[in-house]
């Protein structure tokens, strides 16, 4: 007897769908699973038998094969068991239930038990947008699958308790989408710019990125603020659209990193990998399955790299795409992912290997071959791409014992004032942020008067700026000018922006 079940795999961030067929037929006893199954999904073979004599159910003594088709792609990830079982149920005559419009995901204990999975999210999106009514999948699941609407989502125990659901005996609870949710809010921190003490400079550089999205970074000597800066970058970043939470939610979920309690990602992502961190863990991939790296998991936040000339090379340069791009493609010999990364960069680092040189205190002894050496390890390209370049300098006895700064929520305020002004700009484009503008749009959204131009061509032959840095101060000046609520550009801004590339000249030549 066949037959059929539907469930979902993943690739990458996408769901495709998945039929898992099962077939009974007379000979001497077998469990096979074809369809390009990888070690998990092989390994399935036993769960499931185990599960199913153990619900209480019987497992045929006869020649078994399941089939996930399409044949041709490769199938990963524990959340076959269920659909694997409820096959072998319906293929062997114990159930008898109509499950054409459902989908199952699930991993199974040996006692029949249903434990949770990574990736459901973007499962369930894959099964609504395929036409599938009915989702069923773990208890700690449940609520995450509820974030799609128009999908009845049912959360189950045990396998027993969905054989029960299609025999009709005794039907699952079902979950429908939480009115409302908590994207209006920027969420609560237990930190705020309010303990930053001095660094004006500093403050204002971190401000516009945060208006603009634009990438930073900043240099200075240990213990002049620059990593207590980067973590308050989020407090003053506006809150998430939906839209936005649902594609990190999505990153998230694959990763294993949701609370099944507040499934829906609200605060924008800060992620802070170690200097000592792979490519792989930063970019993505691995050497057998394909994971969102660190970059993706900033998606639409924050991507905090201290320490930044000790990060490895490859690490660095893989960087220069998704600045560029808002996207990875991560490509090995099984398949090719692109995720998303639309982060913004906040880089922190020393002015040389011990920290010190030109604080005014002469404690540095680094050579100048090896002060240059040092920071030779950014390299121009990667460079070029990041916006904003910050000098922090030491802070003196009575800064630290002045007033407190303002608050992240009053920053927060004119923050999202520009951004408010920028959405509606680019209310028929599809970008969000000055920093996505692109060379059409930088034409269109930022022109700039006779004295303006002259100014900028000055600084363009000057300071032997690229092709690269010559549009990003123009995004710049746009973001200053949308702080102060202006249409136009004036020479001010432009003269602001050209200030936050002066480290190019001053550090790297």
């Amino acid at each position: 007897m066949l037959s059929q079940v539907k469930s979902v795999t993943l690739a990458g961030l996408d769901g495709i769908m998945v039929t898992v067929e099962a077939d009974f037929a007379n000979g001497l006893p077998s469990f096979d699973i074809v369809g390009l199954p990888d070690a998990t999904v092989r390994e399935a073979r036993e769960r499931v038998r185990a599960a199913v004599v153990n619900s209480g159910f019987t497992f045929p003594p006869k020649r078994a094969v399941v089939n996930l088709a399409p044949g041709d792609l490769r199938k990963e990830g524990t959340q076959f068991d269920l659909p694997i079982a409820m096959s072998v149920l319906a293929g062997s005559g114990q159930l008898t239930g109509e499950m054409a419009q459902c989908a199952l995901l699930g991993e199974l204990a040996l006692s029949g038990e249903l434990r949770p999975i990574n990736g459901v999210l973007s499962a369930a999106l894959c099964a609504k947008r395929n036409g599938c009514d009915v989702l069923i999948v773990p208890e700690q699941n449940a609520s995450e699958a509820a974030l799609v609407k128009g999908l009845k989502v049912y959360k189950a125990g045990c396998l027993a308790d969905v054989y029960l659901h299609f025999s009709g005996e005794k039907l699952l609870e079902t979950l429908t989408p939480p009115e409302g949710s908590a994207i209006g809010e920027t969420g609560v921190y237990n930190v705020d710019f309010s303990e930053v003490k001095g660094q004006k400079v500093l403050r204002r550089g971190v401000e516009i990125a945060a208006a603009g999205g634009h990438n930073l970074i900043m240099l200075g000597s240990p213990g002049s603020g620059k990593s207590m800066i980067a973590k308050r970058i989020p407090t003053i970043l506006p809150s998430m659209t939906l839209e936005e939470a649902m594609d990190v939610t999505k990153i998230h979920s694959l990763a294993g990193e949701i609370d099944p309690a507040a499934p829906l990602v609200t605060c924008r992502p800060f992620r802070a990998p170690h200097h000592g961190a792979s490519a792989a863990s930063v970019v993505g991939g691995g050497s057998k399955y394909m994971r969102p790296g660190e970059i993706s998991m900033a998606h639409n936040g924050v991507l905090f790299m201290d320490e930044f000339p000790e990060f490895r090379k490859d690490v660095l340069e893989a960087l220069r795409q998704p600045l560029e791009d808002a996207k990875i493609t991560v490509s090995r010999m099984n398949a090719t992912f692109t995720y998303p990364s639309k982060f913004m960069l906040v880089a922190a680092m020393n002015p040389c290997r011990c920290g010190f040189y030109g604080d005014g205190t002469n404690r540095c002894r680094c050579s100048e071959s090896e002060v240059l050496r040092y920071r030779k390890k950014i390299s121009g390209p990667l460079l070029d791409r990041i916006d904003i370049h910050l000098e922090a300098p030491s802070l003196k006895y009575d800064e630290l014992q002045g007033a407190s700064g303002e608050s992240s929520s009053a920053i927060r305020e004119r923050v999202e004032a520009a951004r408010a002004v920028a959405a509606k700009r680019y209310a028929n484009d599809d970008i969000r942020s000055n920093s996505e503008l692109t060379g059409a749009l930088i034409e269109k959204y930022c022109p700039i008067g006779e004295a303006e131009d002259k100014l900028l061509r000055n600084a363009f032959d000057t300071m032997h700026m690229s092709a690269r840095a010559y549009t990003r101060v123009l995004k710049l000046a746009r973001t200053i000018a949308d702080l102060e609520l202006r249409d136009t550009i004036d020479a001010i801004d432009i003269a602001e922006a050209l200030t936050y590339r002066d480290l190019d000249r001053k550090y790297w030549g």
